[in-house]
């Protein structure tokens, strides 16, 4: 019990200061530095907002400009926790072959460096929120548990990724394909009311999508009611339930895929 505790806390200690270097390499050489982390997000939404907000008109939502920076935020987080996370092994090789350690750390600590900058994020949303004068209610303290849910999906793609890219370099471009497909598909920049009023069906269909499902119920709970969840159009548990269902076996698959292959990673990179 003694050595475990010795080994975990090892491991806690690791996984902090990577933490720390990945958030510090991250920026290391750039004027503004960390401040690009919240410019980012603060750009695309700037120029999504002017876009689908004025000129096409696609605002028709209460508060649609903290509900647009909301979606692009939460989105963000999940495109960086997999990307850098899928990364991460292949960028850590020199340390794998130098120190023996459990290889989930690397991948980990990515993550949680994906979750500070979501944190920073949220309070340019909460400013926003303020100014746009978004009352809060009981609801919002359901955000946490769709950030987590998020969380533990991009964590098990980025177990599955990082272990895949590993073998296969071309994993990042084809990932990244994916990615801007899946960012059209998930009602970030438009209302679902759009895709409700041609069919109901695509609608329940995009809401199976765990990330997708997970914004529209944290745009519920934190900024309007008016936004359309699996729950509001279907009353079927079980289309409810698919999207959690989703998020647990991708993280499992991600783990298990991980840990058969981690011990050959330091031979391969």
């Amino acid at each position: 019990m003694k050595i475990s505790n010795i080994f975990s806390r090892r491991n806690r200690i690791l996984l902090r200061e990577l933490v720390i270097t990945d958030f510090k390499l991250r920026y290391q050489g750039s004027v503004l530095g960390y401040a690009w982390s919240l410019l980012k997000p603060l750009f695309l939404f700037a120029i999504m907002y002017v876009v689908f907000g004025f000129l096409i008109k696609l605002g028709s939502v209460e508060h649609y400009a903290v509900y647009l920076l909301f979606g692009i935020v939460l989105w963000n987080f999940f495109a960086e926790a997999t990307g850098q996370g899928m990364a991460s092994i292949v960028s850590r090789g020199d340390l794998l072959r130098k120190i023996s350690f459990p290889k989930y750390i690397i991948v980990l600590s990515t993550t949680i460096s994906a979750l500070i900058n979501l944190t920073l994020n949220l309070v340019i949303v909460a400013i926003l929120m303020v100014v746009n004068g978004v009352h809060l209610n009981v609801s919002a303290l359901m955000v946490p548990v769709y950030i987590v849910e998020i969380y533990a999906l991009a964590l098990g793609f980025a177990f599955f990724l990082a272990t895949l890219n590993v073998k296969y370099r071309d994993t990042g471009h084809i990932w990244e394909i994916i990615m801007q497909a899946a960012f059209y598909a998930t009602p970030i920049i438009y209302p679902l009311t759009l895709v409700l009023a041609k069919s109901a069906l695509a609608a329940k269909i995009l809401l199976l999508n765990p990330v997708a499902q997970a914004i529209q119920d944290a745009r519920y709970s934190l900024i309007t009611h008016e936004t359309i969840t699996m729950g509001s159009i279907s009353k079927n548990i079980l289309l409810t339930a698919i999207p959690f269902l989703i998020v647990i076996v991708v993280l499992i698959v991600g783990v298990l895929y991980f840990r058969k292959n981690s011990k050959f990673f330091a031979e391969n990179i």
